[in-house]
């Protein structure tokens, strides 16, 4: 099946365009259903929270979780919360603003991290393995043009570009 969709969207730049949508959008769930089965204690996007707080020079809010990993701040709230039952993380009121809630790794959580993850990275390994040095490289550097042509779309829906989904609804069922 993923053989002859590859064959039907290679033979324009249109066609290969909504491959590499598809492709985005398969793969994200493969790779969400394949780790969430294999990481112990943690979901796929819970782990990403943790991975971007870990990474971050500084405890991030709500808002900017919600903003770097493409969701709402609710949809943060919930997995954060998940991760304060486990002791993964902390919530506490950001000292430039009182209504921005911060979250901070916990030393559960660098412990979980230096200890329990580290097969797991070794399997992450594997995914990497068909590519060569320069491959890797060209990969990354597409993938971050790639968050470039996201922002520009989605500057575009902001600017009222598309119509917003209840629009269209009412739009299409005057029609009816």
């Amino acid at each position: 099946m993923i053989k002859d969709l590859i064959t039907r969207f290679s033979t324009t730049t249109e066609n290969q365009e909504k491959g590499i949508f598809s492709t985005l959008f398969i793969a994200g769930n493969k790779l969400q259903t394949l780790f969430d089965s294999r990481i112990p204690k943690l979901s796929l996007k819970q782990f990403m929270l943790l991975s971007i707080l870990r990474q971050a020079k500084a405890p991030m809010t709500l808002t900017q979780l919600g903003n770097v990993l493409g969701c709402s701040r609710q949809n943060v709230k919930k997995i954060a919360t998940v991760l304060e039952k486990k002791q993964f993380v902390t919530f506490e009121k950001s000292p430039d603003d009182a209504r921005a809630i911060r979250i901070c790794p916990t030393l559960q959580a660098d412990a979980y991290f230096k200890d329990e993850f580290v097969p797991y990275m070794k399997e992450l390994k594997i995914l990497f393995e068909v590519y060569s040095e320069e491959e890797i490289h060209t990969l990354y550097h597409l993938m971050m043009k790639m968050y470039h042509g996201i922002e520009r779309l989605e500057n575009k829906t902001k600017s009222s570009v598309f119509p917003k989904k209840e629009e269209t609804y009412y739009e299409n069922s005057r029609h009816l």
